[in-house]
């Protein structure tokens, strides 16, 4: 009785005009991002993290998860008509998905992945509602030490679960960590790090460091490559699915589901992880794997179900521990303290209107999306044909104005377009920018509680070892570091994610 309560008051907030109308403007913008190729989600979060501030909070994370889950809807479409992912964990469907446009069954498709989304996103949703009371309760008995090995394993798992090098992820993480530290010591009063320059006595701005790594970055590095697209001429028909697409897709739905519902939670998890993980899961249940790649529908239906359920479920550990899983669950993080609001369990009990108005919106807007995409298909394939070179200048405009309007300093876009030079040094060096987002939003509040933690224990660092949930954290991320040091697990990891 008391879910239905607390999900009574979710839909209260979410319908509310105002609400619904931020809802529907991130499932548009995530749909739109989603469908251009270079501009994702993360990018996206970043450029419009200034425009929150206008916002109530309530309002601002309706709208940039709308635009997170949006962005799966709208990958799909470019997979599938252009053979171009326009979303990263789109890139899987673009394997049969194109394949099946090709055949004349691109409608097909579209179908097949819009509503293979809808359920996932709906099954997610009553997970997050579900977990999230016994979740926050148990994070309510955590002390320090909990906390901190919680952030630790949560670090780790970012790194082992992500793609990339292994060494130049913890190098990133430990680098994030380290700016997280700029800024005015709480206990002393001292500055650190901060060179002498007063704009860096209160820390570095995440909207500018997010802003720069994935923003400018982002645009500067997608001008040296040339737009390649191969648009289908033919047209998009057959909507409806037949008896025999409804049984060969409704398994691979359920098992996608779970898969991205699962792996969604897991630190480092998300979106990408779970769509590639889903489409092998399908390849190896099914009787005719040599199918995959051709058209096959269940390549399809499985992949764009789990990204969709990762996405969303990516959010239970957020809103209860208060331990982003992803980079853009990180910047969701990041909007969050902007309002003033701490991630964690005491949300649920300090603003309930937010916590479950936030849970509600996500069945809204899943619900927009069905309804949006297949309609305005061919509006999104027209948008295809804008050139990206009138497209950036015009996102590093608003870029500008966003970032002055935020403090009203210049400082603020020179400090931008510095971590944008910074990222693309980092770019060019094969260093993905995520886990230094992570240990950023992460840092100061593992520097805060290790310090309530040494301070307890008067000095005695056992107490992270004695304590049976921190000492279960710390073996966790233990285990996870001595398997991925097997070269055989090593190897498979890097083979999953060459594919």
């Amino acid at each position: 009785m008391e879910l239905l309560a607390n999900l009574a008051l979710g839909f209260e907030t979410a319908v509310s005009p105002m609400n619904l109308l931020y809802c529907l403007t991130g499932a548009l913008i995530g749909t739109l991002i989603g469908v251009l190729p270079g501009i994702g989600p993360v990018q996206t979060i970043a450029i419009l993290l200034p425009t929150t501030f206008a916002l109530p909070p309530v309002s601002a994370l309706i709208m940039l998860a709308g635009i997170y889950y949006g962005a799966q809807y709208g990958g799909s479409t470019t997979s599938i008509l252009v053979n171009v992912p326009g979303e990263a964990s789109s890139v899987v469907t673009c394997l049969d998905g194109h394949q099946m446009a090709r055949q004349g069954r691109g409608g097909t498709a579209l179908t097949i992945a819009a509503l293979g989304s809808f359920v996932a996103g709906c099954f997610a949703t009553v997970v997050l509602a579900l977990l999230a009371v016994p979740l926050a309760e148990l994070a309510f008995r955590f002390g320090p030490a909990e906390y901190v090995s919680l952030m630790l394993f949560g670090l780790v798992g970012s790194v082992v679960l992500a793609s990339g090098s292994l060494i130049k992820a913890v190098g990133m993480i430990v680098l994030g960590l380290l700016l997280g530290m700029i800024g005015t010591d709480v206990t002393s009063g001292a500055h650190r790090f901060t060179f002498g320059i007063p704009e860096l006595a209160d820390g570095l701005g995440f909207v500018s460091l997010a802003m720069g790594l994935f923003g400018i970055c982002d645009i500067i590095s997608s001008l040296e490559t040339r737009e390649t697209r191969d648009i289908l001429k033919t047209r998009i028909s057959g909507f409806w699915l037949s008896r025999k697409e409804i049984r060969d897709s409704a398994p691979a739905v359920l098992r996608g589901t779970l898969v991205g519902s699962l792996l969604g939670i897991l630190p480092g998890g998300g979106a990408i992880l779970s769509s590639f993980t889903a489409y092998m899961v399908e390849k190896k249940c099914s009787r005719e794997p040599e199918t995959f790649g051709k058209g096959n529908i269940r390549g399809v239906a499985g992949p764009e179900s789990a990204n969709n359920a990762a996405a969303q479920t990516s959010f239970v550990p957020l809103l209860t521990l208060g331990i982003p899983p992803n980079v853009v669950l990180a910047m969701m993080a990041g909007a969050m303290m902007i309002h003033g609001i701490q991630p964690g369990p005491r949300v649920i009990t300090s603003n309930p209107s937010l916590f479950w108005g936030v849970i509600a919106s996500m069945w809204v807007g899943n619900l927009m999306l069905v309804l949006l995409n297949l309609p305005l298909i061919g509006v999104w394939v027209r948008l295809l044909s804008i050139p990206y070179r009138l497209l950036y200048p015009a996102i590093l405009v608003f870029c500008c104005i966003g970032l002055y309007s935020v403090n009203n300093n210049t400082f603020d876009i020179a400090l931008t377009a510095l971590c944008g030079l910074f990222g693309y040094v980092l770019h060019k060096l094969d260093c993905e920018p995520a886990p230094l987002i992570l240990g950023f939003v992460l840092g100061p509040m593992m520097e805060e509680n290790l310090r309530r933690g040494m301070l307890l224990s008067r000095g005695d660092p056992s107490i992270f070892f004695t304590r049976p949930l921190s000492l279960l954290f710390l073996a966790l991320a233990a285990g996870l570091l001595i398997a991925m040091a097997l070269p055989g697990i090593r190897k498979r990891r890097s083979r999953a994610f060459e594919q």
